[in-house]
Parts: C-alpha cells; structure tokens; sequence
C-alpha cells in the first residue's frame, strides 16, 4: 500500500514540481548557440555547452538540492520561506546576523516574483514558435494565440486545481518519454555527442572560448531555473516522490533530449534554429506543439499556485498586508485562490509577452532572479545547517562549493541586466519595499497603538470600580499584543456597558508550516469574566476565529456562541514628520497599504453580522 501511494505521489510531482524544469529544453539550447552572447555551434563548443548543461543539472538539481537543501525542511515544508522561518529571524533586532539573514530570504521571496511572471511567458510563447518550423506563413498567430491562453490559464485560477490536477501527472508523463525518444532519435544519427558526459569537454569549452564561453553560461542556466520548485513543492509530495521521479525519469528524459538536440546541431547548424521541434520528423511536427503547449500550460500553472501559496505565507507572516484568500477544495487546505495576486500576475505576463514579443527576448529576461535566489539559498542552508548543529567545517564543505556555483552562474547573468534582466530585480525591488514597509509600519503602528493600551488587570480593576452595566453574552476583543486596545477602552468608558463575558483574543503565527488543533489554544484568567485566549497557528493555515472558539469547551471555557460581540478596531493612519517612523513617503504608502489591506472582518472569518468596529485615528 505505501510502494502504491508512493509512486501515486511521484506521479503527481511531475505535474507540479517538473513541469517549470521539464520544459526547458524548448527553449535553453536554442539560447546558447542562436541566442544573445551565443557561442558559434561548432561541434567542440556543442560537446561543450552540453557538458556543461548536464553538469549544472547533476550538480545543482541532483547533489545540490536534491540530496543536501532538501534535508532543510520546516516541518515538512520547504521553500525559501520555510527555510528562513527556520533561523526564527522573525523578532530579531535591526542590524543582527538573524536579522540580516531574514532579510536576504524575503529579498528571495521577492525575486521569486519577477521570474513568476515571465515563467508562463517564456514557457507557452516558446511551445507556440514551433509553428515556425511547422508552418512559417503563419508565424504572426503565435502572439495572439499565447495572448489567448495565457488569458484563459488566468480566468480558470478561480475554479481551482481539484478537477485538472489529476492530468497533470499523465501529461508530463506522456512529455517526458516523447522528449526521450525524440532525443535518443538525434543521438542516433550522431553519437559522438555522448562524449559530452566527460566534464572534461566543459573544462576544454572555456579553455577555448574565453570571456564567450562565461557569458554564455547565463544560457546555460536556463536548463535549471526549475530547481527552486522541486524544494518549494517538497511539502506537497515529500522528498522521496520527488527524489524517485527526478532520478527514475526527468534527469534521463532531460539528457537525452538535450543531447539529441546537440546531435541535431552538430550536424546542420544552419538549419537547426529551433534545434528542440527540428529533433521531430515533419508529420508529428503538429502533435510536438501541441503537447509542447499543454506541458507549459502546467509548468505555468505550477508557478501561479506557487505564487498564491507564497503569498499567502508572507501574509500570514505580518511581511505582506492581507489579501483575500479562497479556498477551492473542501478537502485540501493548500488549494487556494488569491484573486488580486491573480489578476497583476495576468496583466504582468500578457505585458510581458507584448512587450518581448519572442521566446529569445524574454530569454534575456529570464534567469537572473532565480540565479540570485540559488545564491540566498546557499547561505541560508548554511546557517541552517549550524543551528541544527553541524559543525562550521562540515557546513562549509558542504555549502560553499554549492554557493561558489551559483555566484559563477549568478555573474554569467549579470550581462542580462541591460537585455531584459532590470525587469525580475526591478519587481523583487518593488515587492521587497512593500513587504519592508509593511512590516516597519506595523510595528510603528503597534508602538504608537500600544502606547495608550491597558494591561489586562487594569480594565479588570476599572470594570470593578466603574460597575458599567453588563449584558448578556460575550464580548471578544481582537488584539494583536494582548493589552486591551484603546479603541474598545474608549468604548467602555463611553457607552459603559459591557457583556458579561470578556475574551481577549491574539492571533499568532508561529514560523513553522502547521500548529495541531491539540496545542492551538492558550488560555489564562485574569479575572472573574474576563479571559486572555491565544491562538496559534502555523504559516500554512489560514486563521479562523469562531473556529477557535468553539474548540475553547474543550478546556472547560463555556462560551454561548449564540451571543457573541466581536469589537474589531478600524485605524485610520496621518502620515506626520512629527512622529519618529520611517520616510514620509513609506509613511504613504504604508497608510495606502493599510486601507486596500482585507479588512480583519473577513481575514479572521468573523461573521459581519456580528462585528463592531470601532475607528480611531492614528499618527505614524
């Protein structure tokens, strides 16, 4: 039964976890010899570039991350989220290792975001050029027909994966097998590109090439820029699916067809142009295209849940400010829906795809924020591997050759900054300073919030010796410190009324995946009706509070959730120089933020029939 559930699982990580990497060869080969900083396809530099491609895929995808990151997982999870909630840097102060740290893994969260976008781009505008090779005369059909798919990938995100994702696996399947046989068909008519498997030949290519042979490189790179999903998605599948699907069929699939595009080039350069759709015969030329296209449809759909999932962490996190989140399975919890990230990650691609036009451009684009993602990786994994105590030279020789690695693919990149590259950094930029800015500001907010809050004990004393009048029922004030907030003080004092039962309640996320239901729960008594609730929870769940209430019987809390009050404070921010905090202009944007953030209401799951919110103004 666990020999049939694992190789179920394997299955499915093809159609999640491979998809990005498994359709690199459409287009990675292609760049390194017809692309910009090309190499001439003479055949010592195709043993070469070749050599190189399969290296990188040993070396970084099999040791790298398959054998040593992935043994770096926060409960089950991975990711550069999860890594980095696993250094606990969430409380760290300015200026400290931890702190530093914690910034160089949202930096890489943040990259992740630019190369979100180009991914469905580069990888359907890719499928759709065979139709350049297939039928010329109707080359000016791709852009609209990639316009139009990538429209329609976008508009089913709302309907969920529940009801495709089972083909997904299948697919893939079906894609790897033909890309094999595609590639043993190139290798037969010229098998001397198996001595591409010599790391020697790579040695030999730079020897020959020089400055050329480094710049090339940054195409080079293209033929891993999957490997950030397989240690992301490791959560969904675990190691040893993703581990048996890699070694069993996407390495060989991969090598293969690579090299048989090798062989292709090696003996027509001039007509090899589009070196993977020239590896077909003529008549399933039309067939390649379009399991070409449905392969990239899924590498595209693999990096837009990936992208809602991570949203939905840093969320969770206090680094992004709330955004709407749907669940589209009753049954799987990591089955969401975020619709505004949906829609900018639409209009990002389709600007994308008008903007480059071709596969080749975006190509220029592609792969510099994933290189500095592999980099941040490296040192992260480093530091995580001395708190889970290895020694400071067992982590080194583990760690730095990896790193050494991914600095030289990240400075063969750097060429591509001019070309395209601006594009990924300058998103990652942009989403740091929101995620920055967000974060600083809730802390100032907290500050100045917590400035005028109460201990606990003394609306408890003020209760006892004001005698406001006490209805029936229960009253559960939201805070994020525990403190009672000053807005529901104000009210008390105001109206001087009060339910009879008092629940002070904070929401925490704790920096790892999943907090189980038996632990979740906090309570303290502070005095007779008024009650401290802490629920915690883990930065994969999504909070819930009337849920958490009626799990408080458990604890011998008696609550009748027929008569609940929830008091919710609506801050309304005033950027001001007179407040220490931070540039008047992050002040704005932060205060923007704040007003187009989900409001708690909806984030909590409290019933809007039920909610009293209480405004105040604050400076900040």
């Amino acid at each position: 039964m666990t020999h049939k559930r694992d190789l179920s699982l394997s299955l499915a990580a093809l159609g999640v976890v491979f998809g990005d990497i498994g359709t690199s060869p459409i287009y990675a080969l292609r760049e390194c010899f017809f692309g910009s900083g090309h190499v001439t396809p003479t055949p010592d530099n195709v043993l070469g570039v070749l050599s190189l491609i399969v290296w990188a895929l040993i070396l970084t995808i099999s040791i790298k991350y398959l054998v040593f990151v992935m043994r770096a997982d926060n409960h089950g999870e991975g990711g550069i989220a999860a890594l980095t909630a696993l250094l606990n840097p969430w409380r760290s102060k300015p200026g400290s290792l931890r702190y530093v740290l914690m910034m160089m893994g949202l930096f890489g969260a943040a990259l992740l975001y630019g190369d979100g976008t180009i991914t469905p781009a580069i990888s359907v505008l890719s499928a759709l050029e065979g139709i350049k090779v297939a039928a010329p005369a109707f080359d000016h059909f791709i852009i609209p027909l990639t316009l139009v798919i990538l429209i329609a990938l976008f508009a089913v995100q709302r309907r969920g994966t529940e009801d495709i994702g089972f083909v997904f696996g299948p697919i893939l399947v079906v894609w790897f097998i033909v890309i094999s046989a595609l590639g043993i068909f190139g290798i037969a008519h010229n098998p001397q590109v198996l001595w591409a498997l010599n790391p020697w030949q790579a040695v030999m290519f730079f020897v020959q090439n020089g400055k050329a042979g480094f710049t090339v490189l940054g195409a080079v790179f293209l033929a891993v820029t999957g490997g950030e999903a397989l240690y992301a998605d490791m959560g969904h599948f675990g190691r040893a699916p993703i581990r048996r699907a890699w070694f069993a069929l996407v390495l060989p699939a991969l090598v293969l067809n690579y090299f048989g595009q090798g062989a292709i080039v090696m003996s027509a350069p001039d007509q090899a142009q589009e070196p993977f759709y020239h590896l077909a015969p003529q008549w399933a030329l039309y067939p390649l295209i379009a399991l070409a296209t449905a392969a990239t449809i899924i590498a595209s759909q693999a990096i837009i849940t990936g992208t809602f999932s991570m949203t939905s962490q840093l969320v969770r996190l206090g680094q992004l400010p709330r955004v709407n989140v749907v669940q589209t399975s009753p049954d799987e919890r990591g089955q969401i829906y975020l619709p505004f990230v949906n829609w900018v990650l639409m209009a990002a691609t389709l600007a994308l795809v008008l903007g480059f036009r071709s596969s080749s451009a975006l190509a220029s684009a592609y792969g510099i924020a994933v290189a500095m993602t592999m980099v941040i990786t490296s040192v992260l994994a480093f530091f995580v591997a001395l708190r889970f105590h290895w020694t400071v030279s067992k982590a080194a020789f583990t760690m730095v050759p990896f790193f050494v690695i991914d600095i030289v693919f990240l400075s063969a990149n750097v060429s591509k900054i001019e070309d395209g590259g601006w594009y990924p950094i300058g998103t990652a930029l942009l989403v740091f300073i929101i995620m920055a800015t967000w974060a600083r500001g809730r802390q100032l907010l907290a500050r100045n919030w917590g400035a005028d809050a109460k201990d606990p004990e003394e609306l408890a004393a003020y209760i006892a010796q004001a005698k406001p009048h006490r209805i029936k029922g229960t009253g559960v004030v939201l805070t994020p410190s525990g403190q009672v907030p000053p807005h529901f003080l104000r009210h008390l004092k105001r109206h001087q009324v009060v339910q009879e039962h008092l629940l002070l309640v904070t929401v925490v996320t704790e920096g790892q995946p999943r907090i189980p239901t038996s632990v979740r729960l906090g309570l303290y008594g502070i005095a007779p009706g008024i009650t401290r609730l802490i629920v915690r929870y883990g930065f994969m769940q999504q909070p819930n509070v009337p849920v958490a209430l009626r799990l408080c019987e458990r604890f011998g809390l008696d609550i009748d959730l027929e008569r609940l009050t929830y008091y919710v404070g609506r801050e309304t921010l005033i950027p001001t120089v007179e407040v220490e905090g931070m540039q008047l202009w992050r002040e704005y944007l932060f205060a923007f933020l704040s007003r187009n953030a989900l409001r708690a209401t909806a984030f909590y799951g409290l019933p809007p029939d039920d909610v009293v919110e209480l405004g105040f103004e604050i400076e900040i």
